[in-house]
């Protein structure tokens, strides 16, 4: 686990080791816990897929639907320059990011997509 993981997670044990008694305050601080784990739970399935393990193996590894997987690797820095227009990372994208690794090669520039601000007539 890299040290920005070990820090989130380090984080989020302390809010639920501090957990106030306040409902509402509780609820804040678990959400802001779940979304440092869950940072932490996306980096660490894209260093796996990295590494050789397939996207069917880690999402059963995390307890997730194979379809869940691939918009949580677009998310982290590691895997999402490899996005494809639909904001997922695919089996073939991951290839791509192991072929780029081992060659020392660095990531591709993100691509600009054109989002529409509002419909025209």
């Amino acid at each position: 686990m890299n040290t920005t993981n070990r820090t989130g997670v380090e984080r989020a044990l302390r809010l639920l080791e501090n957990l106030p008694e306040d409902a509402m305050e509780a609820v804040a601080c678990l959400g802001e816990a779940r979304g440092l784990l869950d940072e932490a739970l996306n980096d660490a399935m894209a260093e796996a897929a990295l590494q050789g393990a397939s996207l069917r193996s880690v999402a059963l590894r995390a307890g997730l639907s194979p379809n869940a997987v691939p918009p949580r690797l677009a998310r982290t820095d590691s895997l999402g320059a490899y996005t494809d227009p639909d904001g997922k990372v695919s089996s073939t994208s991951v290839e791509r990011a192991r072929y780029d690794s081992e060659l020392g090669r660095p990531a591709p520039e993100p691509r600009m997509a054109f989002k529409r601000r509002r419909p025209t007539s």
